[in-house]
């Protein structure tokens, strides 16, 4: 297909702007708008196929198109003014882009007329973008917005994936171009040459007892059903990051678990015994070779970049491409089995460590920690419920514990780790997928900074459920502090009443005193349709 031309030669430069955003497909996006975007969202008033969503701050708005980037296949994309609107974007730009979410953000600016002194409101956003986007690009041209809104897009979308930034400037927005939309091609898919994966076939076969360590990099390339193939014919032990989680069922007999925690991560014996690591669409932002390859093992890279080769990751062969292709690759090859069992009855010792079998046919008796919390959640929630966990010490209870049904149902922040996303990721979630149940777990820290979105979701429509675990303490830094210096300090505050708290949104509120409280809560929130309620759990750990 062509250049798509609309009627006229001429046409308002916000018009063709909006005009390019639907031919991308965008459904959603979440902003909050100032008068240099004014134009824009006048632009925006009359699209039938956008939903402009105004939200309470503008990092919830990119929270929210991070999250629905991820579990929507598409791109999310959030709206902001210039100077403050901007930079209250920057954590959701970032959690994108290190979490590889596909988010283009667009910001408003100054004219360019006074963009060369000191003007109010004016930063150079452009270059504060730049470190925390994979693109930012001031619009300077207006008839340049069909190129740039494509490139845009594409860019947010290649592997590896993250945010995009543009720019427009308030006098160039209210120009006249002409109705230009370019376009949208697949993005190229390559896969390594047959000699690569015959060198790669190879190593395997040499090797006695090989690893496999698995990434994000599999979930987001659509590849779970290739790598499940891949692992099950290699029958070689397999350990995920927490990004990764799912991507084999829990009573998978070559399922180690997770790996990729600052301490106690309980694989490492099993990495260590072997003699090759296979790592397979793994983000180093996830966690650094030099914190689980210290023997400095021989690992065959497989990804859709080039291997970040130092002397904890020494690569052998790396097979780059797209990675459902290169997986579907070796079913044409003699993959080899090489099953082995590290020692030390090391897969019942993660499963211990990690609080991972649970027998809950007395749950009355058992008090509200947050480990039973995620068992109850576990044997509750159906295959496509989605998980979204907040950062905080629950954050390393759920990467251990927790074990979603498919890979995709669980989202953790890792890559930058940024408090507060759980709830206006919720949103983002839900608008991903409608018809899924969502749970949004949340420490008391991380919901109170985003809290005003409920009165978004509320406006909405939205059914969710959010689990508050209530404790008035900065959990993990309460115990690092007191690790550290037999103390904490700074870590404390008060909350309100939760229950009344929701209940002011026109959202249900309710306290467990246990347990079983608590799974009955949960199975009638579940239950529900049409509304959102907040479950607020005082924890006991």
């Amino acid at each position: 297909m062509g250049l798509k031309l609309f009627r006229g030669t001429h046409m308002k430069a916000t018009d063709v702007f909006v005009h390019c955003l639907e031919n991308e497909g965008v459904e959603y996006i979440f902003g909050i708008v100032g008068n240099e975007i004014l134009d824009l969202a006048n632009s925006l008033s009359h699209s039938e196929q956008i939903q402009y969503i105004t939200v309470h701050h503008e990092q919830g708005a990119a929270f929210m198109a991070d999250v629905y980037g991820r579990l929507s296949g598409k791109v999310g994309v959030c709206l902001a003014t210039l100077g403050p609107g901007a930079t209250n974007l920057l954590t959701g730009i970032a959690s994108a882009t290190l979490d590889h979410s596909p988010m283009v953000t667009i910001t408003g600016q100054a004219a360019l007329e006074r963009q060369h002194k000191h003007s109010h409101q004016y930063l150079d956003v452009i270059q504060i973008m730049e470190p925390v986007t994979k693109w930012a690009i001031q619009v300077k041209e207006a008839s340049a917005i069909p190129e740039i809104i494509r490139k845009a897009f594409r860019i947010a979308k290649l592997e590896k994936q993250g945010a995009v930034a543009i720019e427009l400037p308030e006098n160039l927005a209210i120009q006249s171009i002409p109705p230009i939309v370019l376009p949208v091609t697949p993005e190229p898919v390559t896969i390594p040459s047959y000699d690569t994966i015959l060198a790669a076939q190879k190593i395997i076969q040499q090797s006695n007892r090989p690893f496999i360590l698995v990434g994000n990099g599999v979930i987001r390339s659509g590849a779970a059903d290739e790598f499940l193939t891949f692992a099950e014919t290699l029958q070689a032990p397999v350990t995920h990051s927490f990004a990764a989680k799912g991507i084999l069922h829990k009573e998978h007999k070559q399922n180690y678990f997770t790996f990729g925690f600052m301490e106690k991560d309980e694989v490492m014996p099993g990495l260590h015994e072997a003699d090759l690591l296979i790592v397979i669409g793994l983000d180093h932002n996830e966690r650094l070779p030099k914190e689980w390859n210290r023997k400095k093992t021989t690992i065959l890279h497989i990804d859709s970049h080039p291997a970040e080769i130092d002397e904890f990751y020494p690569v052998q062969i790396e097979l780059v491409g797209n990675l459902k292709e290169t997986l579907a690759c070796f079913q044409s090859f003699d993959l080899p089995s090489k099953a082995w069992v590290p020692a030390g009855n090391l897969k019942n010792r993660i499963e211990q460590a990690y609080n991972i079998s649970w027998n809950h046919d007395s749950i009355a008796s058992l008090p509200l920690t947050i480990e039973n919390i995620l068992h109850v959640i576990e044997m509750i929630a159906d295959d496509e419920t989605i998980v979204l966990s907040d950062v905080g010490s629950h954050k390393v209870s759920v990467a251990r514990t927790f074990q979603p049904k498919k890979p995709n149902r669980l989202v953790i922040s890792n890559g930058l780790a940024a408090i507060g996303i759980s709830l206006p990721g919720a949103i983002g979630a839900k608008l991903a997928c409608p018809n899924e149940p969502v749970i949004c777990l949340t420490g008391d820290g991380g919901f109170l900074t985003n809290a005003a979105e409920l009165e978004t979701a509320k406006r909405l429509g939205l059914s969710f459920v959010i689990i508050v675990l209530n404790d008035s303490v900065l959990k993990i830094e309460e115990d690092t502090m007191r690790k550290r210096f037999g103390k904490s300090y700074g870590v404390g505050f008060h909350n309100p009443d939760f229950v009344d708290f929701a209940n002011s949104f026109g959202i249900i509120g309710v306290r467990p005193k246990t347990l079983d409280q608590f799974a009955e809560m949960l199975i009638n929130c579940l239950h529900s349709s049409s509304n959102i309620t907040l479950i607020d759990v005082p924890v006991n750990n």
